[in-house]
């Protein structure tokens, strides 16, 4: 009886325990080379919440994986990804033995290199939207592939959304900029290597770390432990922003005290870019050291310098590009027979980073990360005071100036032959005179006539992030994030030459009747000399409070998340200098700005079958102005943009998707509206007599279109990638235009103020081609060695447009008719002025190709790339000038031929280039 019992029992556990034994998958990953096991091995069943980290052995373990087939993906950095299909039976854990990785040293050196290529925060801060928020992707989705590879060179913008809509962390710290949003990519410059661990969401979809707007976001990893050990050297040299680079990487591997480190290096230099005057130099380091105390507690310290000082190139009229040619730049001339540019961008940046891992649980884990970031940013530019002004194209030096030339009456009086003589003066010495500025200077009694200066924005950060994940079942996950962000900017003029002379005086001498020209009023008649701060000098205090809580729910037909977020900024500013425009709204502490802000976002995944799904997102939210919106004119004054509010973001997506080991392909349709933005510009204008500000507020935006990825790999060696993008940007209102003179505060002379709404609606946003199509076919050989060709067609990019123009100023009755000969108004010719420009479409073949060779263990690789094979010389972008801003004005203009000296400013984008990279990986 006791046998039969025990028996029974036995039997019983038995069944108990099979039971509750769990279904999943189980393995081993190794390196193929070594043999040995590879840890931090990314593995995720396809399409679901479920992902594990390999171990130290290399092994992994996934549970409550659904039956039937599915789709493992095994990733780690510097390998081939591994996808494989599978059959999971119910009650059993699938064990798989060893899953080999090899080397993929030809990807790998193909994404570092190809981001050098369409580094666009080299751009020019007047060059309207930057376009990097795709460069430094390390996504394998075909679309993003091209839009960052194949589309960066032409400022393609995915959806057409600018990157102050996207989120850049680095281990869960955010790294935009206070003043715009923007994040500043050319802060990890020359740092590819190290920077290379990265996860992407695209668009609205759900991240781990923030919750990101329409721009989707993008997690930097910088955990030593994380890092493939070895050591990679490799050496650069192209023709397009710079002319060389070299960098060098080591990683330590996690060792049985617990430590591990990664310390990285790069410089970039030229003495001339792709475009005339533009010398660059640039160094960059990076250290991250990882103490791992025990199972459930690590330490990482990340730190990086990265200084950038690079010429700057200018913008052209088509006037001036007829004369001189696409790469004509006007801010450098010669000086003891070396280039000088006088606008260049410097920039210092050192940042460190402490994170705290805690494992609480085996399913909860915490990371806590304190920042300090201080950074020094300087654009400078000539400055000039009772003299002529320098710049070699200034509108009374360019023919068109002449064969435009009217009367005070408006009597029409071209003068062709001073416009031969102007035309053979450019031609014969088109860039800036050094030498003429130095003899003004040198002969002058009263200080120096012109000098170098640079606007200063010297800014320190400090941040402190927590990050919560917890795996609440194995259906549900969830994260939690908060952040407290502070910013104190510096920002003020800093005298950089004096040209020759022996002082500068710190006034104004611009304005009507007897303006107080002081620009600091509690120090009168100051001089200044090399190294003092003038003209403007104010801080600007910022404080951020972001929470946002997400919930993942996953299940065998479906998966879906809810998010929300709360956030509170507060903008203040001090001003250092009573400006004698503004003598009782400059000095001092202004009242605090606050702004509470909140958003939801949700979607849903149908797992049509294992290989289709159904991807669904929406998102509602506000966002705060940017500090460089609160205050338009924070140089001079400590006024608030009247009527400012929070921005309103709505947006809709939906995708079909297909993932199959030999084809993958995404299909999107997408919907945003972006309301009650706001836009600042600076610039001279006729119709306003002077320097003017201009404030829009209450712009509305929406975007919208498709955008298709396929990829299908042929047969072992030949892969296709086929890439289309068709959106439709659009203005869908008319916000109000307010103009500001310093010259003039008290608007005296009735010229400034409110100039009403700007007829906006239906306008194209500018900044970005709104088609895009690519085609590329690639050829990976067993032997190592490479080679791909891609075709792309871009079209419908727009000049982006004169506010002014769209106001009924445009249509001032005095500049009509108050001439000797009045202008007749037809609306036909009026129309005609105001439509806005359409860019030609251009075509770009590019070809890249590499090789590997192995020795043992150490690989030597070589990558090449030829962009723009056909040598197309194409537009990117552009904007009107609002100088000329009235029919009259442009009726003058026109009358003389072409469009005068104040036509539409042209960026161009590269002709044919080349790059050449060798490395060492060992």
């Amino acid at each position: 009886m006791k046998k039969l019992v025990f028996s029974t029992l036995l039997v019983l556990q038995a069944m108990l325990v099979f039971a509750q034994r769990p279904t999943g998958i189980s393995g081993k990953v190794i390196d193929s080379k070594t043999n040995k096991p590879l840890q931090n091995v990314v593995t995720t069943i396809e399409n679901t919440n479920l992902t594990q980290l390999t171990n130290a052995e290399g092994k992994f373990t996934i549970t409550g994986v659904s039956v039937g087939r599915q789709l493992l993906k095994v990733k780690s950095d510097g390998y081939k990804e591994q996808l494989l299909a599978l059959e999971i039976l119910a009650n059993q854990v699938l064990d798989l033995g060893v899953v080999v990785l090899e080397d993929d040293t030809q990807t790998q050196e193909q994404q570092l290199n190809m981001v050098n290529l369409t580094e666009n925060d080299l751009s020019d801060d007047n060059s309207g939207s930057e376009t990097t928020s795709g460069l430094l992707q390390a996504s394998r989705d075909a679309f993003q592939q091209a839009a960052a590879f194949n589309w960066g060179q032409a400022r393609f913008n995915i959806r057409g959304i600018d990157n102050e809509y996207s989120s850049v962390l680095i281990n869960g710290t955010l790294m935009n900029r206070v003043s715009d949003g923007r994040p500043q990519y050319g802060d990890w410059g020359g740092l590819n290597d190290a920077t290379r661990n990265q996860e992407f969401t695209n668009g609205t979809a759900p991240s781990d770390y923030v919750f990101s707007g329409v721009a989707g976001s993008q997690h930097i990893n910088t955990k030593a432990s994380n890092y493939r050990p070895g050591t990679r050297i490799s050496f650069l040299t192209t023709n397009t922003n710079y002319s060389y680079r070299a960098m060098a990487t080591h990683a330590y591997a996690l060792d049985k005290k617990g430590w591990a480190f990664v310390v990285s290096g790069g410089r970039r230099w030229a003495e001339q870019g792709y475009f005339e005057g533009t010398n660059y130099s640039a160094n960059s380091l990076f250290a991250s050291v990882e103490k791992r105390f025990n199972a459930k507690h690590s330490l990482n310290l990340t730190s990086f310098y990265t200084e950038n000082k690079r010429g700057k190139n200018s913008p052209n009229t088509d006037e001036i590009t007829d004369l001189v040619g696409y790469k004509y730049n006007s801010y450098w001339g010669w000086q003891d027979g070396k280039k000088r540019n006088s606008r260049f961008k410097d920039v210092q940046n050192p940042m460190v980073m402490l994170n705290h891992y805690w494992k609480i649980t085996d399913k909860t884990n915490l990371n806590t990360s304190v920042s300090y970031q201080t950074s020094r940013i300087g654009n400078s530019r000539l400055d000039y005071m009772k003299a002529n002004n320098p710049d070699p194209v200034y509108y009374k030096d360019l023919p068109s100036y002449y064969t435009t030339n009217h009367s005070s009456a408006g009597e029409f009086l071209p003068n062709p032959t001073a416009a031969d003589l102007a035309k053979n003066a450019f031609i014969t010495n088109p860039q800036l005179d050094w030498n003429d500025i130095y003899r003004v200077n040198i002969e002058s009694h009263e200080g120096s006539k012109v000098v170098q200066y640079e606007d200063r924005n010297d800014e320190n950060i400090f941040n402190v992030n927590m990050n919560l994940a917890s795996q609440l079942s194995d259906n549900i996950a969830f994260t939690a994030a908060a952040n407290y962000l502070d910013s104190r900017s510096k920002n003020f003029k800093n005298l950089l030459d004096l040209l020759g002379g022996k002082y500068y005086s710190d006034i104004s001498t611009f304005g009507y009747g007897d303006p107080q020209q002081a620009s600091d009023q509690n120090n009168m008649g100051r001089t200044v000399k090399v190294g003092d701060q003038y003209g403007y000098n104010y801080n600007l205090d910022a404080k951020k409070y972001d929470i946002f809580t997400q919930f993942k729910f996953n299940y065998s037909a479906a998966d879906f998340y809810l998010a929300q977020t709360y956030s509170k900024s507060i903008y203040q500013r001090e001003g250092l200098y009573r400006n004698g425009y503004y003598p009782n709204n400059s000095f001092g502490k202004g009242p605090e700005m606050e702004f509470e802000n909140f958003g939801f976002k949700g979607g849903v995944t149908f797992k049509l079958s294992s290989r289709h799904l159904l991807d669904l997102n929406g998102l509602y939210m506000t966002k705060a102005p940017n500090e460089k919106d609160v205050y338009p004119n924070a140089r001079v004054n400590g006024a608030t943009t009247t009527g400012l509010t929070n921005e309103k973001i709505q947006s809709v997506d939906a995708s079909y998707i297909i993932r199959t080991p030999k084809f993958k392909s995404r299909i999107t349709a997408y919907y945003s509206d972006i309301l009650n933005s706001t836009d600042v510009n600076f610039f001279y204008t006729d119709n306003g007599n002077g320097f003017v500000n201009e404030v829009v507020t209450g712009i509305n935006r929406k975007n919208r279109g498709l955008e298709a990825g396929i990829e299908y790999q042929l047969t072992s060696t030949i892969k296709l990638t086929g890439v289309a993008a068709y959106g439709e940007y659009t203005f869908t209102n008319n916000p109000f235009v307010t103009l500001n003179s310093d010259n003039d505060p008290t608007n005296s002379q009735g010229k400034f103020g409110d100039k009403g709404q700007a007829n906006l609606t239906g306008y194209r946003q500018a900044g970005s081609p709104q088609q895009a199509y690519s085609f590329g076919i690639e050829y990976r050989d067993p032997k190592f060695w490479w080679i791909g060709v891609n075709g792309n067609y871009l079209a419908d990019n727009y000049v982006d447009i004169s506010n002014l123009a769209r106001t009924s100023s445009f249509y001032k009755a005095d500049s009509i008719t108050n001439a000797v000969t009045p202008i007749p108004f037809d609306q036909n010719i009026a129309d005609s002025f105001l439509q806005q420009e359409k860019l030609n479409p251009f075509y770009l073949v590019n070809l890249t190709g590499g090789k590997s060779f192995r020795f043992n263990k150490t690989t030597l690789g070589i990558f090449a790339n030829v962009n723009n094979v056909l040598d197309q010389v194409y537009k990117t972008g552009g904007f009107e000038q609002s100088r000329s801003a009235t029919y009259y004005d442009i009726y003058r203009d026109r009358k003389g031929g072409g469009v005068g000296p104040f036509g539409t400013r042209y960026f161009y984008g590269y002709g044919r280039t080349y790059m050449v990279n060798v490395s060492l990986t060992f």
